[in-house]
């Protein structure tokens, strides 16, 4: 089983969090998966909190989707709490597409009836919000609380035993028990990043015992899951009906036309 994983941060630009990250797929994927973490190559990869930088990376993610397909991957896992193209990349998809935002809350969910957020800083919160929204899991929101923590270049520090790691897991731990006193059953970190760091030291509850969510694990696991599952039914996964069906093969020639020879290229056009 092969598994393409699709990091949003700048292939190259943060070593340290590649290599938490790296332990975490392999701990979680086991001895008859391979996982191969991809980047941002062209363009981004370091501010998604703002919705224009995330939308020019969107464009490389479903790229990307077309790529993994082309070579044999058997699913492709978008590794971001803001499930950036999932929709998108369903429609073009012929494997499965899982991504970290959904994986982590419908997760969440099987844990406890409250969840409480960990937010990077408050510029990450209104497009948490959306999402929540979208997934009608607004009211089950305890709190959000905020690290303050301003930049990638802080959590690439924090990537290392030491004190910024130390600095850094006290000021979650400080915010997870905030959302527990609000009444949150289930804590998860609001960003990727720091969600790897802290299930990578070994957080997994907080004072009071509340599960902190290690999403990288359940992405890779339902990922494998979701292969699985598309073989027992023969093939069949995301439905062709209605919201993420493929255009028919004479519209996919107007729209190569149009858009060029890379759309909908599982559409073969008469």
């Amino acid at each position: 089983m092969r598994l393409w994983y699709q990091s949003v941060t700048r292939e190259g630009s943060f070593p340290k969090y590649r290599a938490t990250l790296q332990r975490l797929i392999d701990a979680a994927s086991g001895p008859e998966v391979s996982v191969d973490v991809h980047g941002i190559r062209r363009q981004g990869g370091t501010g998604d909190q703002y919705r224009y930088l995330a939308f020019l990376e969107t464009v490389e993610i479903l790229e990307n989707v077309h790529r993994a397909q082309e070579q044999g991957y058997d699913a492709f896992l978008i590794g971001n709490l803001f499930d950036p193209g999932l929709r998108e990349a369903r429609e073009i998809a012929d494997i499965p597409v899982m991504s970290l935002g959904e994986t982590v809350m419908q997760t969440a969910e099987t844990m406890g009836e409250k969840f409480g957020f960990v937010s990077i800083n408050k510029k990450f919160e209104p497009r948490l919000w959306d999402v929540l929204h979208r997934r009608r899991l607004s009211d089950k929101v305890a709190k959000i609380s905020s690290m303050e923590v301003p930049s990638m270049a802080e959590l690439e520090a924090a990537g290392d035993n030491g004190q910024a790691t130390k600095a850094l897991l006290d000021r979650f731990m400080a915010a997870a028990n905030e959302t527990v006193e609000a009444g949150a059953e289930v804590v998860l970190a609001a960003g990727g990043v720091v969600m790897a760091i802290v299930s990578d030291q070994g957080m997994n509850q907080t004072s009071a015992g509340a599960p902190i969510v290690n999403g990288i694990a359940a992405l890779i696991q339902r990922g494998k899951a979701a292969v699985e599952l598309r073989r027992l039914m023969g093939g069949a996964y995301t439905s062709p009906v209605l919201t993420f069906s493929k255009p028919s093969p004479n519209e996919a020639v107007g729209f190569r036309n149009a858009y060029g020879q890379r759309v909908y290229p599982g559409v073969e056009g008469e």
